[in-house]
């Protein structure tokens, strides 16, 4: 259950607004910030080569300054990103990007800035959940989908083997999860604390093969025969053509 994402190092939550320093630097006609600088990338650029380095992600709804750099000057960033051995991943439609280590034609591993950073047990119950959520409400209609922190905690509940004891350790773990996944930008805090959106991005970095691999390592791992199926909304059945094309 692991995604390569991070840095080795931890990230950082970008800021919500530039500082007087930043707006200087923006504004400047030279590519050159300091002596002896040799980068040709200008401040704007750069600032978004380094969101995407140290983010998990960035997308039109949480970075939207740096997204509409990377849509203006693709190119230059995304050759940034291959001199580190990096691949730039982009969804046009739900205005998400984000960073994969490259490998060459023949499977060749090349040297990497990134590691594995393994999920943990409920966050993968976690976004399965989310991803589940964001479809149906998506293909119900809705433009922006939110889920409560109750109602995640009690379907990573659902998925307590029947031997657990530890119910309030599984708790505080599952309340954990939510923490973490919101500190990615998957979830977005809104005005009332237990409350969320579902991030878009969820939909393009969890994969339907990707998310039918984690629910099967889970179930592997949890002697699942005794679990609940996650609520029906599709999850195992084959994407269609136009879901797929979405």
């Amino acid at each position: 259950m692991t995604e390569t994402w991070e840095l080795d190092g931890p990230g950082e939550t970008p800021v919500a607004a530039m500082g007087e320093f930043e707006a200087d630097l923006a504004d400047a006609t030279s590519v050159s910030l300091w002596e002896g600088d040799e980068g040709g990338l200008d401040f704007a650029q750069r600032r978004c080569l380094v969101t995407l380095l140290k983010q998990r992600f960035i997308s039109a709804r949480t970075h939207p300054r740096d997204w509409q750099v990377l849509v203006e000057h693709r190119r230059v960033v995304e050759s940034r990103l291959n001199d580190l051995f990096l691949e730039l991943a982009v969804d046009p439609a739900r205005e998400v990007a984000w960073k994969r280590q490259a490998t060459g034609e023949a499977g060749e591993r090349f040297p990497t800035l990134l590691y594995d950073a393994a999920w943990s047990r409920e966050e993968t119950i976690v976004l399965v959940h989310l991803r589940d959520r964001l479809r149906a409400g998506l293909a119900g209609g809705d433009t922006r989908v939110f889920v409560d922190r109750e109602d995640v905690l009690e379907y990573v509940a659902g998925f307590r083997p029947a031997h657990a004891t530890d119910e309030a350790g599984d708790e505080k773990r599952a309340r954990n999860a939510i923490t973490s996944l919101a500190k990615a930008g998957l979830l977005i805090p809104g005005a009332h604390e237990d409350r969320f959106e579902i991030s878009e991005a969820v939909e393009s970095l969890l994969p339907l093969e990707l998310l039918q691999e984690l629910l099967e390592a889970l179930r592997r791992a949890n002697d699942t025969e005794a679990a609940p199926d996650p609520e029906p909304a599709g999850l195992f059945e084959p994407a269609t053509e136009e879901q797929e094309a979405e």
